[in-house]
């Protein structure tokens, strides 16, 4: 499950670059909930996680955060739809 995560932080962060380019902003408004998702999911894989493995699910869980996050700001930059 922590590969899962880790994964799932990449094809967020991919996503949030892909929807930096111009035009293609509205790609936020889903890259946003499947990071939100990807933090749920790298949230379990964190808590199910022997101590000595937590590094990769912290990491998913960061990267997704980061999707997010940023992927809120170009939005609302963008005006929603930019």
């Amino acid at each position: 499950m922590q590969v899962l995560s880790l994964v799932w932080g990449i094809l967020a962060v991919l996503g949030m670059g892909v929807a930096f380019l111009p035009c293609l902003g509205w790609l936020n408004w889903l890259n946003i909930p499947f990071s939100l998702a990807g933090v749920v999911v790298s949230a379990i894989a964190t808590s199910q996680a022997p101590p000595d493995k937590k590094n990769i699910a912290i990491v998913g869980v960061v990267l997704c955060a980061f999707a997010a996050l940023f992927g809120l700001i170009r939005l609302v930059a963008g005006g929603g739809i930019l």
